[in-house]
Order: structure tokens, then sequence, then C-alpha cells
């Protein structure tokens, strides 16, 4: 069992909070809107806490110095960036997850080093893009502490991959080729997948050899 910290109690908060509960965590779920607190006390009691998350003697009353995971998603980017580095830098919690409202401000929580983050926005985006693919290249997730991308692309006709054996082709080190999607349907790849025209294939990757993938299964 582990003890997680969630600060912001909005629907993803509270609803974090009933997911962990479920699996047999032990919780606290901080909120400072004193209106939305008095509604989580009704329901989660003892484990609502009220207060400003980003104020260090409310961090320390919830008990952030024991916990294993502090997960910040209030509506507010800034406070989520202070959360995270304060429950990192000063209480020494290893796993710290953020919620990234504005995707414009991603690059402040990759420079301040608050990670890993989620982004409705952008997990929208790519799920779009996979559904209705407009470009041949898609991000489906950054892995950006695991210095990690997952990104889908489509084989083109008369690329080098049309036709070919995954072993055939020369895939960059630093990049693997997990599953291939072929009429809706995924499966396993393997050096003895062939591939063919239309097949959507999903690779993990590490950043800056998307050109190179794109040669293989695009072309140039």
């Amino acid at each position: 069992m582990m003890y997680a910290i969630i600060v912001g109690g909005g629907k993803v908060g509270a609803n974090v909070s009933r997911a962990l509960l479920r699996m047999g965590h032990e919780v606290s779920i901080v909120e400072a809107r004193h209106a939305r607190f008095t509604m989580l006390e009704t329901e989660f009691e003892h484990m609502a806490r009220y207060g400003d998350g980003t104020e260090l003697f409310v961090l320390e009353a919830a008990g952030m110095g024991r916990c294993d995971v502090c997960i910040a998603v209030t509506g507010d980017d800034e406070d989520n960036i202070v959360i995270g580095q304060v429950a990192r830098d000063h209480f020494g919690v290893q796993n710290v997850v953020a919620r990234v409202n504005d995707p414009r401000n991603q690059q402040h929580f990759d420079l301040l080093g608050v990670a890993p983050t989620v982004c409705a926005t952008e997990s929208i985006l790519s799920l779009i893009e996979h559904e209705v693919p407009q470009h041949s290249l898609v991000h489906l997730f950054s892995l950006r502490r695991e210095n990690l991308d997952i990104i889908e692309i489509g084989v083109v006709e008369g690329s080098r991959a049309d036709g070919a054996r995954l072993d055939e082709l020369p895939v960059p080190s630093g990049s693997l080729i997990v599953s291939v999607l072929r009429n809706r349907v995924g499966r396993v790849a393997s050096p003895e997948t062939v591939l063919a025209a239309g097949d959507q294939v999903v690779a993990v990757t590490e950043p800056g050899l998307e050109s190179e993938i794109v040669a293989i299964f695009v072309g140039e």
C-alpha cells in the first residue's frame, strides 16, 4: 500500500482519489476552495484537508514527508509546478505527477524538471490524430523523464518499408518497433513481420530520430 497526496480537489483530483482508494491505497486530498472542500469532506471525511497546497505547512500537515507519490492536479499550472518542486526538493518525494492545464506551459514543467506530466489537451489531440490521421507521423505519448517518445507512423506505398520484413529495415539504434496496426487490429511486431502500405507502425524512440524513421516508412 502506498500513501498518495493529491493536491487539487476538482473532478480530476476527486476521481484519482476514489480510484486509489479502491485500489487499497492511503490518500489525502488537499483543496483550497472552501466550498469544494466541504463537498470533499462529506465524501472523503478525514482524508480531505483544507488549505493552499503551495504552502509548506499545509503540505507538511498532510504528511508530505512520508508520502510515496504527490499528484498535483490543481487548475493552475504555476501552482502545480510549485507543488511538484516543493514535494521533490523540500520533502524528498521520489514520485511526482503533475497536471498541465495549458500545453503552452509544458516547457516550464520540463525546464524545472517536474515530471511526469499529464496534459488532457495533448492527449485528446493525439487521439484525434490517431483516429483521423492527417499526417504520416503522430506523437502518441512522451516519457520526458525517460527521454523516450512513443510515435505512430503510417507505411506509405512505395516506401522502403512497403512489402519489407522488419528485420530488413535499417531502423536506427535507439528506436524499437513494438506493434503494427492493420485494419484497426494491432499485432505485436516481430523481426519476421512483413509490412504493407496502409499499416500503422507504433515505435518507441529516442527524440531526434524521427527524420530517419520517416525516411524508412514514408520515404524521402
